[in-house]
């Protein structure tokens, strides 16, 4: 499985449109090359160089199996749920470190042979917790961001 944006490259910038000294809104994903089997996907945004330790920004799960990618700032599909990221938000609150070096943001897609069933709002541990056992394939898409 493969996942790309055309906003940016794998291990590019991040634009500053989708980060919080800009608009603020998710970058437009695509992904390719899905496993047979898929009930759902689960999606993952982490940036693993804050300062507190490994920080989620953005978590959608039950993706419908049909779900070939999302558009900058777009509606979810029906039945996809938010996830509550470590801002305290059920939304994505793109890059915001603070200044200094580079940090990186981690986009993981997972495809699953199940949806989740987790009520809205869940946080990241509780999404892996749930996926365990039915990852059938997974894809990663990291981009750079530094203020």
């Amino acid at each position: 499985m493969r996942i790309r944006s055309p906003a940016f490259g794998n291990g590019d910038t991040i634009p500053r449109k989708h980060t919080c000294d800009g608009d603020d809104i998710p970058p437009t994903l695509e992904w390719t090359d899905v496993p047979k089997g898929v009930r759902s996907f689960a999606l993952i945004m982490e940036d693993p160089d804050a300062p507190s330790g490994t920080f989620a920004h953005w978590i959608v799960y039950d993706l419908p199996p049909d779900t070939t990618q999302l558009q900058e700032a777009a509606v979810l599909p029906a039945g996809a749920q938010l996830g509550r990221n470590h801002f305290g938000n059920e939304a994505y609150n793109g890059p915001c470190p603070p200044g200094g070096k580079p940090h990186r943001y981690f986009f993981r897609l997972y495809a699953l042979d199940d949806t989740l069933g987790l009520e809205k709002g869940a946080s990241s541990d509780e999404v892996r917790k749930a996926m365990q056992g039915h990852v059938l394939a997974e894809a990663e898409l990291m981009g750079t961001y530094q203020r």
